[in-house]
């Protein structure tokens, strides 16, 4: 079941050419030129992202601010955790192409047996990526602390 949101932020953005073209918000401030990459068929231009590029860079800062958050909540400071997202594409044994996921989050501040349940929590409660990966994406966790 889908929960309902109550929509504080949105931002939109315009692909042209696909996977081989352009992608820029209609604030512009989010310009990327797109290749698929060789290793997938493609031609692997220089200097051009991937859609996956895109999806590791959201879920790890969206992923570091929900563990903030959890963090105070429990009295603790994790502002500054390091998160590193990423994100892996192919064929599925379903058809059709699919995403893997790694999380590694880093933080030496807090001890590895503190650190690991706020991680869990800031994922089951709060990022919003995790909510909407969430029976679909395989997403894999490792956690470095003190």
């Amino acid at each position: 079941m889908i929960s309902p949101v109550k929509t504080l932020v949105t931002t939109a953005a315009t692909a042209v050419g696909g996977r081989n073209g352009h992608s820029e918000t209609t604030d512009k401030l989010v310009s990327v030129d797109l290749s698929v990459p060789k290793a997938m068929g493609g031609p692997g231009k220089p200097n051009t992202v991937t859609p996956e590029h895109l999806f590791a860079a959201g879920y790890a800062a969206c992923f570091g601010g929900s563990l903030d958050f959890i963090a105070k909540r429990h009295k603790k400071d994790a502002s500054k955790a390091k998160v590193t997202c990423t994100v892996g594409i192919g064929p599925r044994e379903a058809g059709g192409l699919g995403l893997v996921v790694d999380l590694r989050i880093e933080d030496m501040s807090l001890p590895k047996a503190e650190l690991e349940p706020l991680v869990r929590e800031a994922h089951e409660t709060v990022c919003a990526y995790s909510h909407a990966t969430r029976g679909n994406v395989a997403v894999n966790f490792t956690v470095v602390g003190a």
